[in-house]
């Protein structure tokens, strides 16, 4: 896969008028705290305030309409470990589409709750995404048509409008921090960003628990990881051995990759709890925990995005609280 073969600016752009009646244009506010922790302006991208609580609407709106009607009728088909869930049940509903999210037994009753509140049926299969996807794969051959979380043009696409919005909010941004999982978020941020402003510098944070995609770059080609409880659950789930584009985007337009600890996932939660006045789930948290943490050494504006805002309210208590949440223990 070539470069030319990515997800351009052109689509990027075609899929913001698409969706804008759909989702809403998030703010961003200055943090002064991680202002003086980075030494230079750091902004935070408040993504977690989206419709259905992340960017996840953003792909799955795009995605949806662009179903062609034969598509419709036979009704979509997701894997997810929540947010990606949500957004797709909230987009098929909007549409009159049948829906149905499969997830592993690892995915927090908060989000699979808040699937089912939107109509979508919901099916809990195996402990990991790829046992998940086994089931949806039984539903695609039985007609119904699979939008899957990330490794998807339209879904890349539709992510993607965050950094335009990003690059339209604040202009002067150097570095823009992504949480990174399969993958889908980073591809068309850096996509997006990197057309605009190609000096423009993307950073993918992660947590040390399971994290798929830093493997796979690691190993050169996509590999699997053991999916192991953690505070950053949204980032869970592997990039799939057979992946067509995600892979190959984050490994070519993004220029650095950190991991963080649970403790740092919680300092970043407390962070966004305490000084910024916003809850945050931990997947969403990991730019703030980077920053906090010194991961990587500031050179100019930064744009944090904070992704999403699903937490099991019980677990964000508990760690705001100051208690060291280690769910490895609780589910052992």
């Amino acid at each position: 896969m070539t470069q030319s073969d990515f997800i351009g600016l052109e689509e990027i752009e075609a899929a913001r008028d698409r969706i804008a009646s759909t989702i809403r244009q998030t703010p961003v506010n200055l943090s002064d705290t991680l202002s003086r922790i980075a030494g230079v302006p750091v902004h935070l991208k408040l993504e977690h305030l989206q419709h259905t609580g992340s960017f996840k609407l953003r792909g799955a709106a795009n995605a949806v309409a662009r179903l062609s009607d034969t598509e419709r009728s036979a009704g979509v088909v997701g894997v997810s470990t929540g947010n990606h869930g949500r957004g797709l049940a909230h987009a098929a509903k909007a549409a009159g589409v049948r829906c149905v999210i499969c997830m592993s037994r690892l995915v927090p009753q908060v989000k699979v709750d808040g699937i089912r509140a939107l109509g979508a049926e919901v099916r809990i299969v195996g402990r990991s995404q790829d046992e998940a996807q086994a089931e949806v794969d039984k539903l695609v051959a039985d007609g119904m048509t699979m939008i899957p979380p990330f490794d998807h043009p339209s879904v890349i696409a539709g992510q993607g409008t965050l950094g335009l919005e990003i690059v339209d909010q604040v202009p002067d941004v150097e570095t823009v921090v992504v949480p990174l999982s399969g993958g889908g978020l980073i591809a068309g941020v850096a996509a997006a960003c990197k057309a605009i402003n190609k000096d423009i510098r993307i950073i993918g944070i992660t947590m040390e628990r399971g994290a798929a995609m830093i493997a796979s770059l690691e190993a050169g080609q996509p590999v699997e990881v053991e999916e192991l409880p953690t505070l950053a659950d949204s980032l869970g789930g592997g990039i799939g051995l057979f992946n067509r584009l995600t892979f190959a985007m984050t490994r070519d337009l993004v220029d650095e990759t950190y991991l963080i600890n649970e403790a740092q996932i919680a300092t970043g939660m407390r962070h966004a709890y305490w000084q910024e006045r916003q809850i945050v789930e931990g997947s969403g948290a990991v730019g703030i925990a980077a920053v906090i943490a010194q991961k990587f050494k500031p050179k100019g504006p930064i744009a944090l995005i904070l992704s999403g805002g699903n937490v099991d309210m019980e677990q964000h208590f508990r760690v705001i609280g100051g208690e060291d949440v280690d769910l490895m223990k609780e589910v052992a």
